[in-house]
Formats: structure tokens, sequence, C-alpha cells
């Protein structure tokens, strides 16, 4: 099936706003195993979304169409899908009554404009946490599927109501099921040489590998189809499996886990206390863990400075070393840790390059995770600029702190560091 994703507006045109709405689409549409095979992006223009729209309906089976759907001036799909489909836009009182509810829950009154959104044709799509409805109509050989420019009111959309309507158009399996897996330290085209092979573990052909790469992580996908639930488990269990082993202690977490929940749930399990102390990541350890539900029983202190002389008096230490060492790390981790009595303490510390930032521009972390009884450090050089030093020290961090607590190697080189 050719599937087309159309998006409008000015504002994303012109750059103004990021369109994060269609690397979202396409890749749940991918996840699914729909490709996408168009994607036009169209201002606030009748002219210009009409031929968009009679364009797509000539080569495209199915077509998303995100934004319009508002009730200003500028928001046009409505009225362009009906003029290119040669239909009457008609008023729906069913929606309209929706939309009054709406603003009534919320102690609002419902602005005259708003009576725009209720003017529907063909086949409606419910958006039940919005004021604008989606609908879909045949225009040309396509259908079409209008969705809103709010995101998440279009993920709703698309996850609950279009996927479904679009598998059932092209006639694939209805089972399908997604499996992640997300590592951190390994690049994508090494994970992709590492695991060579796993998708002839099921013949048939059922099972798609994919890689979604987001500095510093990796995400591996298992797209597999099956008759049903029970068919698609008996895929998946060989091949997860050889996964698992071939990846081995990169993978730091699986589907909905993140790596700042993995740390957590392994230090709620032994009742742990957690303090950290960084420099340079502008606060990013703290800002992960901090927020999670649980974190306020777990998160002791966060300490945030950008000079190791602050670091060190912070936690009662004498003036730091010339040199960066491990050894500084693990003096300011045990001090934090006894200072605020927690179970563990982690610091992540970073020595930048100097000069201006350029693609050579590197900084070396050293890092520790102190105990009552034990201390781990490490010492990390990346290069790649400022901003993927920083994210680079954070992520080290945490997962060396997942890999101390799940009884993992703390060391293990990783594909980003530099001797």
């Amino acid at each position: 099936m050719q599937l087309e994703i159309i998006c409008t507006g000015d504002e994303v045109l012109t750059g103004k706003t990021i369109n994060t709405n269609f690397s979202y689409m396409s890749q749940k549409l991918s996840d699914v195993g729909l490709a996408v095979r168009w994607e036009t992006t169209v201002g606030d223009d009748r002219e210009t979304l009409l031929h968009a729209f009679q364009l797509a309906s000539q080569r495209a089976d199915a077509v998303i169409v995100n934004g319009g759907l508002g009730p200003t001036i500028d928001d046009l799909s409505q009225e362009i899908a009906a003029q290119a489909a040669g239909v009457e836009l008609v008023f729906n009182e069913e929606w309209f009554t929706r939309m009054e509810d709406f603003f009534r829950r919320r102690s609002r009154v419902m602005p005259p404009n708003n009576r725009k959104q209720a003017m529907l044709t063909a086949e409606i799509i419910d958006n039940p946490i919005g004021t604008a409805c989606g609908f879909a109509l045949d225009i040309g050989k396509a259908r079409f599927f209008f969705t809103p420019g709010v995101p998440r009111e279009l993920r709703r959309m698309l996850e609950e109501q279009i996927i479904p309507r679009l598998l059932a158009k092209s006639g694939l399996q209805a089972a399908i099921h997604l499996k992640r897996f997300h590592s951190y330290g390994l690049g994508e085209s090494h994970v992709d040489t590492l695991l060579t092979g796993v998708e002839s573990l099921v013949p048939d052909g059922s099972v798609k590998l994919g890689f979604r790469a987001h500095y510093p992580q990796l995400e591996t996908k298992l797209t597999v189809r099956g008759a049903d639930m029970d068919d698609i488990r008996r895929k998946l269990g060989p091949v997860e499996q050889e996964i698992r082993k071939r990846l081995g202690n990169f993978i730091l977490g699986e589907d909905d886990q993140t790596l700042e929940g993995v740390v957590l749930a392994e230090l709620t399990a032994r009742k742990g206390r957690l303090s950290v102390a960084e420099m340079f990541t502008g606060g990013q350890l703290a800002a992960r863990l901090a927020p999670l539900p649980g974190a306020e029983a777990i998160f002791g202190r966060g300490l945030v400075a950008r000079d190791l002389a602050e670091i060190c008096g912070a936690v009662g230490l004498a003036a730091p070393p010339d040199e960066l060492t491990p050894q500084t790390a693990e003096a300011v981790a045990q001090a934090l840790r006894v200072q605020t009595r927690a179970t563990h303490a982690l610091a992540v510390l970073v020595d930048l390059d100097d000069g201006p930032d350029r693609i050579e521009f590197g900084g070396t972390i050293c890092l520790a995770i102190a105990t009552e009884g034990e201390i781990a450090a490490r010492r990390s050089r990346i290069l790649g600029g400022r901003e993927w030093v920083r994210l680079g020290a954070v992520e080290l961090g945490l997962d060396c702190l997942r890999r101390y607590l799940q009884g993992l190697p703390v060391y293990e080189r990783t594909d980003f560091e530099k001797t």
C-alpha cells in the first residue's frame, strides 16, 4: 500500500515550528509494517493545498493530512478536502454538542468561531481529548485521513483509530507486536553487524529488524507479525533471546523501560538512597532521576557546579589537584556519600578541552560510584563537540550506575570513547 503524509501550516513550512508530528507518524507506521512513500509540507494557502490533495489522490492509496482542523481563518483542511472530493460540508450537531461540553467541563464558554470545527463530512474520527474532530473521506483513488496538529491529539487518533483502519485496508495480518531493546555504548552500524542473520531465525520473513539512533542511546526494534499473539510469541522467543546474547551488558532496558527508571527500580529494591555530584552536565543527572514516581524516597541530593574546586569545597575536600583523575572522582563520591548519609553516591566530573566548539572538541570524564564498603571508578574520553560530551557524560554516569547495581562490569569500552 502506497502511503503519503501531508503536513500543513505556514509555521511548519517556514521552520518556525519543528515538524515532530511527521517523524512520529512515519515511525509508528513503520513499526507496523506500513512504509511512507511521500511526505509533503504545505502552507496555509488554498490553491497549493488543493493541488497537494489532488496530487496525493492520484499516486497514493492512503493519505494522512496533519493540521488545519482548528477554528481560525488559516485552518483550511476541511474546506479544501470537501472541494477536492466534490462534496459539501455539513454541520454536525453531535460534534458541536461534544465541543460545547468540552468547554463547559473546563468552566469556559466556547467562542463562536469553534462552530467551524463542526462543519464535517464523511467518516468521523473521534478526538477524545480535543475539539478538532478528525474525519476520513475518499479523494480520487486514495482514502484521506485528516488529523489535528496538536501532538497529543494526533498520537491518540493515529494509534487508536487510523492505524487499525490502514492495516485493514492493506490486508496485512492484524496481529502485530513491536519489541524494543534500548542500549548505550554501541553504534548503529556496530549493532547491525552484531545482529546479522537474526531475522533468518524466523524463515517466513514475519520478523523485521530495525534501528532508531538517538545519541547516546540506540533502539533496536523487532516488528513481528503473526496469526495471533501466541504465534507472535513463538516467533519472537528465539530472536529476542539471540539479541540479548549478542548485545549482552549493553542492553540497558526493554520496551518502555528507561535508563533512569531501571536505576531507580534497582535502588528501590535495595531500599537505597542516592546522591549525585555533576560537573558540566547542567544538572541533567538529577533532572532525569528526580521527577520519577518514587524518587522522593530514593533521591537524596544533587550537587551541580561548573568548577571542580566548587564541587570539592561543597563536599568538604581540600583544593583539587591540577589534573582531573578517577581518584578525584572517588574522593568526591565518597565524601558526598558520607555527607548526605546516602547508600550510594555518583560523581560525574568533566574536564573540557580549551578553545571554540568544533567536531574534534572533547572532554575527559572521570566518574565514581561509592557505597559504604566499595568504590568503582572509570575514566572516559569523548569527542564530538560540547553537547556531545555533555550528553555522553550524563548517559555514561547513569549507565555505569545501572551496571554497578546489576553486578555488571562498570568499565566496558563503548564505541563513543576515544583513547
